[in-house]
């Protein structure tokens, strides 16, 4: 079992920046591929990036160039710094997790979501 708690969100303006964390309990949390997701009011929920056990790493192209996803093992914490950030980013932000396979990605446990809202 893992429980991932996400922190960090909140208001900010357009062009701002705000750095979400994602804290996973257990102890094989290096061989997880972590990923955070997000779901606007009225929309599906979308994958925003995701990173495997060897730190690569894979974006939405609405976020590429302004997100950025790292992990830190020690830690058991996957980060999503979020750059320029636009009012299309307002979403609630959830933190994932799960055994990669290849190409296939069963996210099996997931965050209770922290809110980003992005002002104009």
């Amino acid at each position: 079992q893992v429980q991932l708690v996400e922190s960090g969100g909140g208001l900010v303006q357009a062009g701002g920046s705000l750095r979400l964390s994602c804290a996973a309990s257990g102890r094989t949390f290096s061989t997880y591929t972590m990923g955070w997701f997000r779901q606007a009011p009225g929309k599906q929920r979308e994958l925003v990036a995701y990173i495997i056990s060897g730190g690569g790493t894979n974006y939405a192209d609405s976020v590429k160039g302004r997100f950025t996803i790292s992990r830190e093992n020690t830690k058991n914490t996957v980060y999503l710094q979020m750059n320029s950030l636009k009012p299309e980013d307002t979403a609630v932000y959830y933190c994932a997790a799960g055994q990669r396979s290849g190409d296939y990605i069963p996210w099996d446990y997931w965050g209770q979501g922290t809110q980003v809202t992005v002002s104009s």
